[in-house]
């Protein structure tokens, strides 16, 4: 049983030698990786890099087929209730109910983790105004847009409180405006103490929000580490592109384009 004390010292996010295999093809291969508690930090990798299927793992969406996930000292697996208790997460892919409206699923989802009708209530009304879903009150889920989908995903990570966020593409779909009231949010969670893993194609976004950054390509994290390290003098862009050999077009291809 994972004490308050182990929690307190122990890194928001610890993955080691986790692995997992579909059918010949490795997605994550015995991937190691930490995140220290109350740092903001970034996941990047090219499509197929395995950050999706890694960070399903890591919040026990995802059985391994091999190694382990730590939230803040609780094994994902092992103390499942323990792990899930301090964290939110905002998958790729939500399911939600969509014949109950925002504030439906979000009154649902407060009471399942035990909060007070009031609490739930009093969150419920803050979240929507805040994420601006206040409008769309008594729409149904199965009408919301895209972005609508996004911001109230954020809103479901975010009703228990909890010390870690692992959000995969969060920006996705959102408008300007949303965006940055999402980027003020995110903020706010990290500087009271909160911990956030955020997984973006977008290198200017995880520049410009994060401390720490890993670098991910063919299941492995091929670097991480404090942002300006990863950088190493470059945009991370640069290094990002370096690190994952990307292939450059050459002249003679495609040249049927031009004529």
């Amino acid at each position: 049983m994972t004490t308050t004390a182990q929690a307190t010292a122990a890194p928001a996010l610890r993955l080691t030698g986790l692995t997992r295999r579909f059918g010949d093809t490795t997605a994550v291969d015995a991937t190691d990786l930490t995140v220290p508690a109350g740092s903001f930090f970034g996941l990047v990798g090219p499509n197929g890099a395995g950050k999706t299927t890694m960070l399903s793992m890591a919040v026990g969406l995802l059985r391994p087929d091999a190694g382990t996930a730590e939230i803040f000292g609780a094994d994902v697996w092992r103390e499942p209730i323990a792990a899930k208790r301090l964290v939110g997460v905002l998958p790729d892919s939500l399911a939600m109910t969509e014949r109950l409206t925002g504030r439906e699923m979000l009154t649902y989802l407060g009471r399942l983790h035990g909060l007070s009708t009031r609490t739930v209530e009093e969150r419920v009304d803050e979240l929507l105004t805040v994420l601006d879903l206040d409008h769309a009150d008594r729409t149904l889920i199965v009408g919301y847009s895209a972005g609508m989908r996004k911001k109230i995903g954020l809103a479901t990570a975010l009703l228990a409180a909890p010390r870690l966020l692992v959000l995969d593409e969060p920006f996705e779909a959102v408008d300007p405006v949303s965006a940055q009231t999402i980027r003020s949010i995110l903020r706010r969670f990290v500087a009271a103490g909160g911990s956030v893993v955020l997984s973006s194609h977008m290198m200017a976004l995880v520049e410009q929000l994060c401390d720490t950054v890993a670098v991910m390509n063919r299941g492995r994290v091929v670097a991480a580490g404090p942002i300006d390290v990863v950088r190493a003098g470059r945009s991370l862009d640069d290094a990002f592109l370096e690190l994952v050999g990307a292939r450059t077009v050459g002249e003679e291809e495609l040249s049927w384009l031009a004529s």
